[in-house]
Parts: C-alpha cells; structure tokens; sequence
C-alpha cells in the first residue's frame, strides 16, 4: 500500500472524522472511497459549482440567525403537529 500525505484544515479534518465515524468509516478509508469513485467515474464524484445553495441565501440566514438567537436565550415555544 502506497502512502499519501495531504495538507488539510484542522477543523475541516475534525469535522470530516466526526461525519465519516459516524458513517463507520476512517478518514483514509473515506479518501480511498473518493479516489477509488473518482477513477471509476473518471472525474469527480460530484459536481462543482460557483452556485449557492438558494436556502442559504440572506432572508433566510437572517431568520436562521434569529432563531438561533431566541433558542439560546430560552425563547422557544413548543408546537404539537396535528394531523387530519
């Protein structure tokens, strides 16, 4: 087996082990997934955009943003679903 080294944020490393943990895989055997998809589909296994994500636009970061404000100051309220 070949070994690779790669420069990589600390806290995007961080959060990739968390995801792949909880997915059951380690860090190398996510890169291996990646590279092994990339080669079989002979390119990225997805696709690469300058395109946001339209949730993610300022109204609703705003009401996020919002949201997460009353949430840490207790300001919540508790709604039941009711179905028909």
């Amino acid at each position: 087996m070949a070994q690779v080294n790669i420069r990589i944020d600390d806290t995007l490393k961080e959060r990739g082990e968390k995801l792949f943990d909880t997915l059951g895989l380690s860090f190398s055997s996510a890169v291996n997934l990646f590279v092994s998809q990339a080669v079989r589909q002979g390119g990225i296994p997805f696709e690469i955009t300058t395109r946001i994500d339209p949730f993610y636009n300022e109204a609703n970061m705003k009401i996020l943003r919002k949201s997460i404000q009353e949430a840490n100051e207790g300001k919540l309220t508790a709604h039941e679903l009711i179905e028909d």
